[in-house]
Formats: structure tokens, sequence, C-alpha cells
């Protein structure tokens, strides 16, 4: 009994003090922020237009932040699959960036690079092959028999010279296509071959995690240089699923982390037959067996002893990659910043920035409130300039605009006198500034001159000067833009007057900005 409440009593007292040393600097709709993580984000970005923010100013922003974060978690944007998906991506990122050494992976691509160089490996090579797809679920049995029709198919390549071997693709592979490939585009296993093998030559049957193939090259490109393709070795080295050199001494140190204790029995039924129902090892207490293995190795098509060395790695690297956040509190801090991030994006998406494009009626309130805003700095002439054929054609075409709204002149026009296949009329519509037109100058703004225009002599023009546009489409982009701003603006009041935030400004002045 004592023993028990000596341990509450410690246990308590270590919650205490990490109260203390990270106290909660604000609470936002309810939602306690630690000084922590409002010193990560503080790091990361606050930086204005005139250099760094203060914490004071920045604890405005960040507050803002949040409630945004909310009101899209409100209506449910943090449960669809987009969302989903953009987690994964960056939790993969972050977690890679501490189990990966950027210098280690940048020197391993480079050896990749040279390896590629020494095997005179091009840029390109266009490929056909005799594949058979084996999905990660196969029995042994079904494996073998696989493996054995695929030797029979390329033992009658070798002995009979003149076989074509786009027949045998077209009957026997589930791939019937001839493509090009470039350097990194597919699986390690499938270029190791590819671009070891000279035009016109075949492969013997290889696995790959994908199947069984038989690959024959048929054309081939030079060898890019390193600058060119570092991006895509450096994924690469990513995508690996064998333990390298960028991940073995995380690797090490995790098995200490963690835990990792062998089972020599199990290992040793493994290697010797190639199964086991025994465990395998342990990590922090769970038991990885030969089944799992099973399932793991049914992709991974290599020597036992190798399938088992990454299978250990990668069951240590996912092991460390779920918990990594609880280790690593900056982890959590970036995921939660790369969650906000992507949230805040989507729900000013959907609250700002569709209606500024696409709400009609909105576009058209707003400009009916703040037309003053939209007058020109001089008058301009709205209408139509017609250079006429004849002097009766002028007078009638003015006639009939008058009766008409302005959408409908042109079509009029030339529905009226264009349409008989002879053109009796030159149209221009538009909204013309002092200067852009010559012939409105002339005839609206009574300056300068002009030529009249051959075969169409009669020059009228037919509509009104004016201080600013009448519709909103007319100056669409503008309207649009503070459209946005409005937008933008009402809501960021609607979350600062519909939420609350608290902010404890003696823990603020504990902030560490350096």
């Amino acid at each position: 009994m004592k023993r028990s409440l000596l341990f509450g009593c410690i246990c308590f007292f270590a919650v205490l003090v990490f109260a203390q040393e990270d106290p909660v600097l604000m609470r936002v709709n309810g939602r306690d922020i630690s000084r922590s993580e409002f010193e990560y984000s503080y790091r990361h970005n606050a930086v204005g237009e005139d250099g760094n923010l203060s914490p004071k100013e920045y604890a405005v922003l960040f507050a803002r932040s949040v409630q945004m974060v909310e009101a899209a978690k409100a209506v449910g944007l943090d449960t669809t699959s987009a969302f989903r998906k953009q987690q994964e991506v960056a939790r993969a990122r972050l977690t890679e960036s501490y189990l990966i050494d950027k210098s280690t992976l940048d020197s391993c691509a480079r050896v990749l690079y040279q390896k590629m160089g020494l095997k005179a490996c091009p840029e390109q090579v266009q490929v056909m092959q005799i594949f058979k797809y084996l999905p990660q679920t196969i029995t042994s049995r079904h494996l073998e028999e696989q493996k054995t029709r695929m030797d029979s198919i390329y033992r009658a390549i070798q002995n009979q010279p003149g076989l074509e071997f786009s027949r045998l693709v077209e009957k026997y592979s589930d791939d019937k296509q001839s493509r090009w490939i470039e350097s990194l585009q597919t699986t390690t296993e499938f270029e190791d071959v590819a671009f070891a093998l000279s035009k016109g030559e075949i492969s013997q049957p290889f696995f790959t995690p994908a199947g069984i193939h038989i690959l024959k090259v048929t054309d081939r490109k030079d060898m890019p240089t390193y600058e060119e393709v570092a991006d895509k070795l450096t994924e690469r080295m990513r995508s690996r699923e064998i333990l390298d050199k960028a991940t073995e001494k995380v690797v090490e140190r995790l098995k200490k982390d963690w835990r990792y204790t062998p089972n020599q029995a199990g290992m040793e039924e493994l290697l010797a037959i190639g199964k086991t129902g025994q465990t395998l090892f342990t990590i922090d207490g769970q038991s990885y067996t030969g089944n799992l293995f099973k399932w793991f190795a049914a992709s991974h098509p290599q020597a036992v002893k190798r399938r088992l060395d990454a299978f250990i790695a990668k069951s240590l690297l996912d092991y460390e990659s779920k918990n990594i956040d609880k280790r690593h509190p900056e982890i959590r801090y970036a995921l939660q910043k790369s969650n906000g991030e992507y949230l805040i994006k989507e729900v000013t998406r959907q609250k700002v920035d569709l209606p500024a494009m696409n709400d009609r009626a909105g576009l058209a309130t707003y400009f009916k409130f703040h037309s003053s805003d939209y007058r020109w700095d001089s008058p301009r002439y709205k209408g139509v300039v017609l250079h006429c054929a004849d002097k009766k054609t002028a007078k009638q075409a003015k006639k009939m605009l008058k009766k008409l709204p302005e959408n409908e002149w042109v079509d009029k026009l030339r529905q009226t006198f264009n349409a008989s296949g002879t053109e009796k009329i030159q149209i221009e519509q538009g909204i013309f500034a002092d200067g852009d037109n010559k012939y409105v100058d002339k005839l609206v703004f009574k300056k300068g001159g002009y030529e009249p225009v051959m075969s169409y002599p009669f020059t009228i023009v037919c509509g009104k000067k004016q201080k600013g546009p009448d519709d909103y489409r007319e100056v669409i982009d503008c309207v649009r833009k503070d459209y946005r701003i409005y937008l933008d603006t009402y809501w960021t009041r609607e979350l600062r007057e519909s939420g609350k935030v608290e902010i404890n400004q003696e823990v603020l002045k504990t902030v560490n900005n350096n």
C-alpha cells in the first residue's frame, strides 16, 4: 500500500514538474496550447514583412490559425480521404528526416550513380517482356509452378533462335506493351536486369516484388548526368525495402531503444527449412512470428537470410515510425503544422476562394454597393463602331440598335446585314478609353482624325459615354479580388466573434524567441 502510494505521489510530482516546464500558453475555443507547441510554430513561421514578429504579435496570428483549423474540423475536412493521404505523406517525410541522414542519402545516391555508369546504364531503354503477376498471397506450390513454366519458356527461346519474342509476349505475358522506361522509374530488381542487357539481348527469368519476368531490350539511349537524375536517385534510396547504408546505424540503435530480442530457435528453423510457426523476435515486448514473415516474404522473392534481415529492419523502422511523435515532440508539432496548413488551405478555398470566383449573385451584389470604387479616371465610351458599305445600311443599323439590348447587338447585326454572303458591316464592340480607337476618338471624344475603311466608307458609332462600368463582368478580375478580401475579412471577424481566445501573458513573456 505504501509502495503504491509512493509511486502515485512520484507520478503526480512528475506531471506537476512537466506542467511547470511546459505550461499552457493559450486556450483557443477550449483547446489548450502549450508553450512548446507555440514556440515550435513561432520558430518556423514568425517572419513578417518587416522582419521577425515578437511573440506577442505572433500570438494573435497563431490564435487565428488555430480557429481556422477548428473551423475546418467542424465541417469534417479532417475526415476526407484527401486529408488522410496528405497526412500519410507528411508523416512519411518527417519520419524519414529522423531515420535517414540526408548526407548519407546523398552519398548513397552518388554511389548508385557510379554503379549505373559502370554498367553503362542508359537514360532510357525500350523493353518488352513475358511477365506473370504474382500476388502477395501466392502459395509456395503456385510459385514453383510459375517458375517452372517461365524456365520452360526460356529454354524454348534458347533452343529456337528463330522464335519471335513478340509472339511469346502476346501468348504468355500479363504485360503485352512495348515501352520506354527511364532510369529510376521502376524497381531496382527490374532495372538491374534491364540496364545490364545489350540491345536485342534476352534475360533469364527473374523476380521482382511484382512477379516473374523474362525481359528483352529492343533499344537504348545515352546516360544522363548526375544532376539530371539526383532527385530520382534520392527518391530511389527512399523507396528501397532492403536495408541500406542510410538506415543501418539507425536500425542498430532501434534494436536497443525498443528492446529487440531475437528467438534463435525460431530463426534457425526458418533458415533451415524456409518457414516456421515460432516467434522470430520481439520488439518492445511485441512478438513477430514466422506467419508475419511469410506475408512479408511473399512480395520479396530473395534468399531467406536477406528476407529475414529486411523483415527485421522494416519491422523496427515501422514501429519507430508509429511511435516517433511520442518520442520526439517536435515531430508531433511538425505533423500538426502540416495538417493545419492543409486544413487552413482547404477551408479557405471553400469559404473564400471558390465564392470569390463563382458566386455570381455575391459578386453582383458586392459590385452594386461598391460601384463607385470602379469608376474610371476619365469617361469611356461603351458601344459599337460600325463600318458600313453604304449610307442606307448605316442608317438602318443605328435605328435597329436603339430597340435592342446591348448583348444582342453583334448577333443581330450579323444576321441582318452579313448573312446573305455579302458582308455589309464590320463591327467593333467594347469599352473604349480616349486613345484606344481612332474612330471613337474622332466621333465621340472629338479628337484627331481617321481614313475611312476601304469598301466600308461610312463609319458610325452607337453607344454612350459613362464614368464607370454598368456590370461587374466588365471589371471581373478587380471585383473578384476585392470580393475575396471582403469574404476573408468577414470570415475572420466571424471566427473572432464566435470563438474565445485566452492568452496567459505571463507565460507568453517566457517564450524563447531566439
